[in-house]
């Protein structure tokens, strides 16, 4: 029963973001189990506790360090269905800090710290996001930042991560900055 209600979610998923899940659906053909903890683990922050634009570059960042692609266009796709304004996102997957804004900057700046284990740089950024926006906001933005690689983490570990592709904002195809991490 649980498998038949799980893929049919994935049949919906499928459709409506043009999104190839083949991957998920090895992970719930071996255990619905644990496609549903995972599932459930990718949705840990509070989307509310930080600001929008912050999250989405969050996010973003952190896609961006695990995939050439696919899951960074869905990422894109949904922020847009969102309502996130396209020359923000586009800037986003640019890099382009002048031209994201304060908070998207911030977290941008925040999410690439972290990534790249640079304290020096992280510890401040994290002190601004508290004062700002408070513990709740970091501890979201620590959580979106590790649910965005999941994703593209498990694809790549199942063997479905083959392709890099154009990532398109309102289908323009939009310049990405590659930030591919060594961890």
């Amino acid at each position: 029963m649980l498998k038949f209600f799980f893929s049919r979610y994935l049949d919906r998923f499928e459709r409506t973001w043009g999104y190839d899940a083949s991957y998920m659906r090895q992970v719930l053909a071996v255990s619905p189990a644990s496609f549903l903890k995972f599932a459930l683990g990718s949705r840990a922050m509070d989307y509310k506790a930080a600001p929008p634009l912050a999250m989405i570059a969050v996010q973003v960042a952190g896609v961006l360090s695990e995939d050439c692609g696919p899951c960074t266009q869905l990422g894109i796709d949904m922020a847009t269905a969102g309502g996130a304004p396209k020359e923000i996102l586009r800037a986003i997957l640019a890099g382009d800090e002048a031209a994201m804004g304060e908070e998207a900057a911030l977290g941008w700046r925040f999410a690439r710290a972290s990534l790249a284990r640079d304290m020096e740089t992280c510890d401040p950024l994290r002190d601004e996001i508290v004062r700002r926006w408070g513990e709740k906001a970091l501890v979201s933005l620590g959580l979106g930042l590790t649910a965005s690689r999941m994703y593209p983490t498990l694809k790549y570990a199942l063997g479905y991560g083959k392709a890099c592709s154009k990532v398109t904002v309102a289908g323009v195809a939009t310049p990405v900055a590659h930030l591919a991490m060594a961890a």
